[in-house]
């Protein structure tokens, strides 16, 4: 009886270690799956949902929670910090849909008035994966002003302005808001002649959307450009400005019908973009460039002229 007593013990015993170790099987199997460890899914209140550790995808009540903190906080970090994941998840299409119709535009939107330089830039950040959406662009169109403003008076290739070009391309790819930018091409220009080489790039993106519509041909022509412009064509200039800038004056110039081209009384006044592009030394920096060692920047010349 004794022995029999003994068995059942030990019997017992395996039994609760192998529960023991198949819970703790379950346990290791749910952190790790695939040989990496898995993370545990944090918290779902708002303020969580900003930490740097949360890349999952935002659904629409974590998205209407991340509204409500923006609208109703005044700290700087945790603004920045929401603005940073709408953003993130503007990238996806149906999240820009969400946004949207959860009434997320103006409230992004408005935080472009702040005077913290990095959340006016995270706004504008947010409202330019936003843009993608073409309806959005509808709402969106309402600050395509104050951006344009903010870009020509602000901090000369801040992170600000090259935030704020970026959204304005976005907003001008198609035809249908180009126009809200007609008074401000002079001053497009004067950035691009200014700016660094980063800067001059994204003006030059958003200026060649200009020039693809033949509807925007005369407000680009008319525009006061000083002469230093002509410098981009010159031999040495980086490629990926070099190649724009010669596609930007092709652009105008297959837009531009050839009776007014030839007209002797042009009616763009001195000091214009169409002075420029018309002029003897801009037919010189052309006729040079047929030496450029590159071939698509020589191809491209010849598609100018």
């Amino acid at each position: 009886m004794g022995g029999a007593r003994d068995v059942g013990w030990v019997a017992a015993g395996l039994i609760l270690a192998a529960g023991a170790c198949y819970c703790f099987y379950k346990l290791t199997r749910g952190r790790r799956r695939g040989g990496r460890r898995l993370r545990l899914r944090p918290s779902r209140s708002a303020e969580d949902l900003t930490s740097g550790s949360y890349d999952d995808t935002l659904n629409a009540e974590q998205v209407q929670k991340l509204l409500y903190l923006l609208e109703s906080t005044e700290d700087p970090i945790i603004i920045e910090r929401a603005l940073v994941t709408l953003g993130n998840n503007a990238a996806f299409s149906a999240n820009q849909i969400v946004i949207r119709e959860l009434g997320g535009i103006p409230i992004v939107g408005s935080k472009i008035n702040n005077p913290n330089q990095s959340i006016k830039e995270k706004a504008l950040n947010a409202l330019n994966n936003l843009s993608v959406n073409v309806e959005n662009q509808i709402k969106i169109k309402v600050y395509v002003s104050q951006v344009c403003e903010d870009v020509i008076s602000g901090p000369l290739n801040s992170a600000v302005q090259l935030a704020g070009l970026r959204l304005l391309t976005n907003m001008t790819v198609t035809n249908a808001h180009q126009d809200m930018l007609s008074s401000y091409i002079t001053d497009l220009f004067h950035v691009l002649v200014t700016g660094n080489g980063s800067t001059k790039v994204q003006v030059l993106k958003l200026l060649l959307n200009l020039s693809e519509n033949p509807a925007m041909t005369d407000q680009l022509l008319d525009a006061q450009v000083d002469s230093s412009f002509l410098s981009l064509l010159d031999g040495h200039v980086p490629k990926e400005i070099l190649l724009r800038a010669l596609t930007l004056l092709q652009n105008i110039t297959n837009c531009l019908s050839e009776e007014r081209r030839l007209a002797t009384q042009p009616a763009f006044p001195a000091g214009s973009l169409f002075s420029l592009l018309y002029g003897k030394e801009c037919a010189q920096k052309m006729k040079a460039l047929v030496h450029h060692h590159d071939a698509d920047v020589k191809e491209k010349r010849r598609g100018k002229r």
